[in-house]
């Protein structure tokens, strides 16, 4: 099977974190800001309420997406409840256009 050409999966990679979702967020998921990177695509990321969670990056944005601190993310904190770790959550989206992202009700 012949593998995607980088300029695609990353077009690919650029309209799903530029644009938000259009529906609102279902209850598990939640925006968070990063607070700091562990290493081995693990983030430390900070709740609206002030409270810090350990999340993992999804593998669709391995390798592909740069995270930095003080950056958006979209949490979904149903991935990891039924396992026994330190990971609280799954990055699933990265905010890029926050000017478009905050101009949504669920921001």
């Amino acid at each position: 099977m012949p593998r995607a050409s980088n300029k695609r999966v990353l077009s690919n990679l650029d309209g799903l974190t530029s644009s938000p979702p259009d529906a609102p967020l279902s209850p598990p998921q939640t925006i968070a800001r990063i607070s700091q990177a562990q290493g081995k695509n693990l983030f430390t990321c900070s709740l609206p309420d002030g409270s810090t969670m350990l999340a993992e990056l999804a593998p669709l944005f391995r390798g592909k997406a740069w995270l930095r601190r003080g950056g958006f993310v979209l949490l979904d904190t149903a991935a990891f409840e039924g396992r026994d770790n330190k990971i609280n959550a799954l990055v699933v989206n990265v905010v890029r256009n926050e000017k478009a992202w905050r101009k949504m009700e669920y921001w």
